[in-house]
């Protein structure tokens, strides 16, 4: 297919950006890149710290409402099999659509629309560690430093979601579920208690463990519980002593974080050792938001966000937000990711387009 200018222009960019490495916690050289692409743009004013960014107006009006546009820089590591590659509308590159491909949007958007004839404010974070432990995320940073976001109306997760709207997050606790027995040589297991063989009753529970639906009006998200990691302690010859289970819960929107680790602790039912480590909160459904409204306009009904995402950094401090973005979820972590180029273009005119309907 023939590209259009802008398809090409977004596309480059996004090759740019996926030619720079940025697996989480190396995000500084992709920072000092779109820090730089800001320089001779005057309109905006930038704020750094670590290795993320606020991309705000110089003077914020405050008869106006105040949209942010988010998005993280890093990636997970990569699994391509080729270099960062363009053929027809595919452009294939790791971070392509997880969240590349909606980093290139947002510059766009910041170098092209008139921030003052816009008829709300509009800032921007750029920032590193999202796909690493919770509390490493620097979004935590940005929101510590700047005011500014705790005073949005509404924030656009540029999360990949296929251009549709996503509303809410689950919220993800990991546990460590810790067996104990004794050793002995595997010749004369009589003689021990094999550390393994005690999860097998939670192992057997979580085996016939349906997920369980919550709605919230027209939205539904599924609570899940599973292992995701084991490790034990010895050799082929030894039976073990210890034996360790990493448990992953996702649970609702409306739960606590105290209400998902009683479920845990209520599931394992003091069969072994928990520890509790990377506590991420759930994020709420804002389908209230009066400037949401527009947008649904455009994209039609939500859905519900069956993964976790910043959203819920945001609903922590009480500022609504939801996921809205170019990549494809089916793509995001997938060996030879890749995203389309047509869908770059139209998340500009999607985010173009609404905010300039909301005056």
């Amino acid at each position: 297919m023939s590209l259009s200018e802008r398809q090409q222009t977004l596309a480059q960019t996004t090759l740019d950006l996926c030619g720079i490495a940025s697996v989480t916690g190396n995000e500084k050289e992709i920072c000092d890149w779109v820090q730089n692409r800001f320089v001779a743009h005057t309109q905006w004013h930038v704020t750094r710290h670590k290795d993320s960014i606020l991309v705000s107006p110089h003077q914020r009006r405050e008869e106006k409402a105040l949209v942010i546009l988010a998005g993280h820089l890093d990636t997970v590591p990569p699994r391509q099999d080729r270099s960062p590659n363009i053929q027809g509308d595919w452009l294939e590159a790791c971070g392509a659509s997880d969240m590349k491909g909606a980093l290139a949007v947002m510059l766009h958007l910041a170098e092209t629309l008139d921030i003052e004839a816009l008829p709300v404010d509009l800032a921007m974070a750029f920032y590193g560690e999202e796909e690493g432990a919770y509390d490493r995320n620097q979004l935590r940073l940005l929101l510590d430093q700047e005011p500014l976001l705790h005073q949005a109306n509404l924030v656009i997760c540029m999360e990949p979601t296929d251009n549709g709207v996503q509303v809410g997050c689950v919220g993800g606790i990991h546990a460590t579920l810790t067996f104990s027995g004794r050793r002995a040589h595997s010749a004369r297991p009589w003689q021990g208690e094999n550390a393994i063989h005690a999860a097998g009753p939670i192992l057997n529970r979580l085996r016939q463990q349906e997920r369980r639906a919550v709605s919230f009006g027209p939205l539904t998200f599924y609570e899940v519980a599973t292992i995701t990691m084991a490790h034990q302690t010895g050799t082929r010859n030894v039976v073990p002593d210890e034996f360790q289970l990493n448990l992953n819960y996702r649970f609702s929107p409306g739960k606590t974080l105290e209400q998902g680790q009683q479920d845990i602790i209520d599931l394992i039912d003091g069969e072994c050792e928990v520890t509790f480590q990377d506590l991420a909160p759930s994020g709420h459904t804002c389908l209230d938001n009066p400037l949401l409204r527009p947008l649904l306009a455009k994209t039609g009904a939500p859905e519900p966000k069956q993964a976790w995402t910043d959203v819920a950094q945001f609903s922590a401090i009480g500022v609504d937000a939801v996921n809205c973005g170019p990549g494809a979820p089916a793509q995001a972590h997938q060996q030879n990711e890749g995203i389309r180029i047509q869908a770059l273009s139209e998340s500009y005119d999607l985010i173009a387009d609404w905010l300039a309907a909301l005056g």
